[in-house]
């Protein structure tokens, strides 16, 4: 879809590692719309590489979808790209978990052509399987979002 709209896209994740951008790396023709990514799963690395406040970690936590928002925001000004996601979450304890935010939460922010996209889900499951369910609901809102436009 995305290459058959001329669309590129970036990634800024935390909690995903990476696996996003390896997943639409495995796509035919990903050279023509993969433009790259930046994992950000250390909290230095959300406030010295993408510039994000301190003091909005402080307040919202680094998985957060305050938080998460943001990093789509610094990434489009860091890698050109007509879509940008950036992914938050817990897969593990020792987060920033508690009852109102479990692990398996995941916050995923999608900047599609000026539009601003805010997903939000608790996921059951190992890491791994969080991780790809929310690279699956990452691709979902995308397509989804593209099929509406």
């Amino acid at each position: 879809m995305l290459k058959d709209r001329g669309l590129s896209i970036a990634f800024a994740e935390s909690a995903t590692a990476g696996r996003l951008a390896s997943e639409f790396s495995l796509c035919a023709d990903s050279g023509g719309m993969l433009k790259g990514g930046l994992v950000c799963y250390d909290v230095c690395v959300k406030e010295n590489v993408l510039g994000i406040d301190p003091g909005l970690i402080r307040q919202f936590t680094p998985e957060s979808e305050e938080v998460t928002r943001e990093l789509a925001f610094r990434l489009r000004d860091l890698i050109s790209s007509d879509i940008q996601v950036a992914v938050t979450g817990l897969t593990t304890l020792g987060g920033s978990e508690t009852p109102q935010k479990p692990v398996g939460t995941m916050f995923i922010h999608i900047l599609i052509e000026g539009r601003s996209i805010a997903v939000r889900n608790v996921f059951e499951g190992s890491p791994e399987q969080i991780v790809l369910l929310t690279a699956d609901l990452a691709a979902k809102t995308i397509m989804n979002e593209l099929e509406a436009m």
